[in-house]
C-alpha cells in the first residue's frame, strides 16, 4: 500500500502558531518562481451536468492547531525525500483552478506525496524507502511471527516521539481551506499520519491510522499513546535509553541502538529479540497491531464500499500525491472515470492512471495548492 514509510522515523521538531502557518503559506506562494511568459493552453476536461455560480468567496488559509514553536521558511527545500520538480507554471495553476471551479461534487484522494513535504518518508518515489532496499513488514509476517512483531514494535516505539512532531505543510493547509470553502465534497487519504486532521480536515482513512492500536482477535482498541505507556512499563530500561539517545548522544551500546545520520534508530538484532517485550490485548490476550492496513492485507469492506460509492457519484475526482500503484486507490479513480467524472492527478512521476486522466500535473503539492488560494476568487456552486 502507498502509505508513508513509518519504519524510517526521522521527523524534525517543527511547529507553529496559526499566524506562523499563514505566514509560511504566504512565503511559499511568494517564493515560487513562475514563468510569466508561459502561454496558457486549455485542455479538455468534461464534467457531468451543469451548475450556475451566484456567489464567490476569497479563500483564506484555515488555521491548524500546532503544539511547537515555528516552521522554518525553507522547510520544503530541506526535505530530501521530496522528489525534484520544476515549480508549477501559470498554465498548471489555471488548469487546476478550473478543475475545482467546474466541479460541484469533487472527491479528493491524497497519498504519501503530500506527507513527504512534512518530513515523512514514502515508499515509491525516487527517494523513497524502496530505493534504498527497504521492505515494509507484511500483514502475514506480522501475524505469524512473534519475532517480527518484536522487531516492528521496537523500531516503531523508538521512532514514535519524533514521528508525532511532523506538522501539516502548506498543501495540507491549503486543501483544508478549499474544503472549508465548499470546493471539496469528500476527501479520503491513503496516509496514516493524521496530518490532514491537524490541518482541519477529516478525511476517510483508507488504510487506517497509526494513532490507534487494535486487537486482531476481539477488536478491542486503544490509543497509541496508551499503548506506548504500556510498552514503557514493560521495558523501563529501553525507554530510558531511548530518551537518552534522543537528547544526549548518538549511540547507546548497552542497548545496541545507534542513531543514523537520517535520524532512523537502528537497533541491534539481539537486543530487540531478547530484551524487548510487547503487551497483548488486555481483554483477550490477543495480538495487538496498529490499526493500519499492512501490505498483503485488505481495506475493510465497509470502508472500501464507502470510498467506491463516493467515487462513482462524484463529477470530478482529483488525486494528490499518489502513484496509485495499490489497487485500493487505483480502483477508485478508475471507477470515477468509468462513471463519467472528470479526472486529474497532481503527482511527481508516473502513476498507474496516466493513460486515461483528463489532466496530469507534475508538481510539488506544497507549491501548487497554496497558489490556488490567490488565483482570483473560486466560485461556490449553488446546491
Amino acid at each position: 500500500m502507498a502509505m508513508a514509510a513509518l519504519h524510517l522515523p526521522f521527523f524534525p521538531k517543527t511547529g507553529g502558531t496559526r499566524e506562523s502557518l499563514r505566514t509560511l503559506l504566504a512565503e511559499t506562494i511568494r517564493s515560487i518562481s513562475v514563468n510569466k511568459e508561459t502561454f496558457w493552453r486549455p485542455r479538455m476536461m468534461s464534467f457531468r451536468g451543469s451548475h450556475s455560480f451566484v456567489r464567490t468567496y476569497r479563500i483564506t488559509p484555515t488555521g491548524a492547531a500546532m503544539e511547537n514553536k515555528e516552521l522554518p521558511s525553507n522547510y520544503l527545500k530541506d526535505k530530501m525525500m521530496v522528489p525534484n520538480a520544476n515549480p508549477p507554471g501559470d498554465e498548471d495553476v489555471n488548469l487546476l483552478s478550473q478543475f475545482f471551479e467546474r466541479s460541484s461534487k469533487l472527491v479528493v484522494l491524497t497519498g504519501a506525496g503530500i506527507s513527504t513535504e512534512s518530513g515523512i518518508p514514502d515508499y515509491r518515489s525516487p527517494n523513497g524507502a524502496y530505493s534504498t532496499g527497504f521492505r515494509p513488514i507484511t500483514h502475514q509476517e506480522f501475524m505469524r511471527s512473534s519475532r517480527a512483531r518484536r522487531r516492528y514494535w521496537a523500531r516503531s516505539y523508538a521512532g514514535w516521539r519524533k514521528f508525532t512532531t511532523a506538522q501539516p505543510g502548506p498543501a495540507h493547509i491549503a486543501l483544508a481551506s478549499l474544503e472549508k470553502a465548499g470546493r471539496v465534497k469528500f476527501m479520503m487519504t491513503q496516509n496514516v499520519d493524521r496530518l490532514h486532521h491537524r490541518a482541519g480536515s477529516n478525511p476517510l482513512e483508507l488504510h487506517g491510522t497509526v494513532y490507534v492500536v487494535a486487537c486482531t482477535n476481539c477488536g478491542f482498541s486503544l490509543s497509541r499513546s496508551s499503548f506506548q505507556d504500556q510498552v514503557k512499563a514493560l521495558n523501563p530500561k529501553w525507554a530510558e535509553a531511548i530518551e537518552s539517545l534522543e537528547y544526549d548522544s548518538r549511540s547507546d551500546k548497552s542497548f545496541g541502538m545507534k542513531q543514523r545520520p537520517d535520524g532512523d534508530i537502528e537497533i541491534d538484532e539481539k537486543f530487540w529479540e531478547e530484551e524487548f517485550h510487547i503487551p497483548n490485548c488486555e481483554k483477550c490476550d490477543g495480538i495487538l497491531k496498529p490499526d493500519v492496513v499492512f501490505f498483503g492485507d485488505n481495506v475493510p469492506k465497509g470502508r472500501s464500499d464507502r470510498a467506491l460509492a463516493a467515487a462513482k457519484k462524484c463529477d470530478a475526482f482529483l488525486v494528490l500525491g499518489s502513484s496509485l500503484m495499490t489497487m485500493s486507490a487505483f480502483r477508485l479513480i478508475r471507477a470515477a472515470h468509468e462513471a463519467g467524472a472528470a479526472t486529474a492527478i497532481v503527482n511527481i512521476g508516473v502513476t498507474r492512471a496516466d493513460d486515461f486522466v483528463s489532466l496530469k500535473i507534475n508538481s510539488r503539492l506544497g507549491e501548487i495548492l497554496p497558489r490556488l488560494l490567490s488565483v482570483g476568487s473560486l466560485g461556490v456552486p449553488v446546491v
